[in-house]
């Protein structure tokens, strides 16, 4: 059998505070690297602290792609997503550079390397029936509901998944199919490169936990409330009639400092549950990624010289 002639490309996966930013700059420096971001909340401008974006410090002399695409009352569907992300990649590959692919939203990664079954486009008047009945019912009726209609698919989301629960209901309603039965449905199409796939986490939860808690309170000192305040102030947020019902502000810490400024709990309650619902984000991650049987799994504060050792030997071939 021939060998796969295919050029080379690096997934760097991992859940929210594992080091995912700091291992690809480095890679990006020394290996000639353009960095992809697979972040979903990254795409938005203005959500820059709360979401720890790379800093221009960190950025410089290193193009970034997939950050800052979209305002935060946008739109942005995982298949652009897929559809810009693969346009990045074969224009890092024209200039002879190493795609490094970095982040931790799982459906992004999949529409990436895999590609996305097709189904319904978004519908904004379902979307804003489903958003409603949310309003009066809340998000777990609905996602009883959904369990009702595709059990699968309520297996998978959590019931406080509104972004999810959401676009379940919202494909079965426009089409009578399940998103489950949508997505059973064959891809054809073959990713550009070889992919090296490597989840960064630590080993031990509570690691990861100290970590998480160390960001949150580096956000907060680091002006993460008036970032929000920014946000609010928006006309087109500002006037929007559910603001917490987009993507962008349903990014774990976004969604409880807004309720902070609107006064629905204190500081202390605030740094609770943002650190609890960043907490949930991580778990969720790392339930899809143990479903990645072909990654190699690294803590890059211990174990940086395995990770060096992986990259090199794939970096040969």
């Amino acid at each position: 059998m021939s060998a796969d002639p295919r050029p080379l490309a690096i997934a760097l996966m991992g859940p929210t505070a594992s080091g995912k930013t700091a291992l690809a700059v480095d890679w990006a420096t020394r290996f000639g690297g353009e960095v992809v971001s697979v972040d979903s909340a990254l795409v938005y401008r203005g959500l820059d602290i709360g979401a720890a974006k790379p800093t221009p410090a960190e950025r410089v002399g290193i193009a970034h792609h997939l950050i800052d695409v979209r305002e935060p009352w946008q739109p942005y569907s995982a298949a652009e997503f897929a559809a810009d992300a693969l346009d990045a990649v074969h224009d890092i590959l024209a200039r002879g550079r190493l795609p490094i692919l970095a982040g931790g939203t799982g459906l992004y990664f999949h529409a990436l390397l895999h590609g996305l079954a097709p189904m319904p486009e978004a519908d904004a008047a379902v979307r804003d029936a489903i958003a409603a009945e949310a309003g009066a019912r809340g998000w777990a009726a609905l996602h009883a509901d959904l369990a009702g209609i595709d059990p699968e698919a309520a297996a998978r989301i959590h019931a406080t998944d509104a972004q999810r629960i959401q676009r379940a209901l919202e494909v079965w309603r426009l089409s009578g199919r399940t998103i489950t039965a949508w997505r059973r449905e064959p891809v054809a199409r073959r990713f550009p490169c070889r992919v090296l796939k490597l989840v960064v986490a630590p080993r031990a939860r509570e690691v990861l936990h100290e970590r998480i808690a160390l960001r949150f309170d580096a956000m907060l000192d680091g002006g993460f409330l008036d970032e929000v305040r920014r946000l609010r102030a928006q006309p087109q947020l500002a006037s929007h009639p559910r603001p917490l019902d987009l993507p962008a502000l349903r990014a774990v810490g976004y969604r409880q400092a807004w309720e902070h400024l609107d006064g629905a709990y204190d500081l202390a309650d605030l740094r609770e549950r943002g650190i609890q619902a960043t907490r949930q984000l991580a778990k969720r991650q790392l339930t899809w990624l143990r479903g990645e049987l072909d990654a190699i799994w690294a803590d890059p504060a211990t174990e940086r010289a395995r990770l060096e050792a992986r990259l090199a030997a794939f970096l040969a071939h």
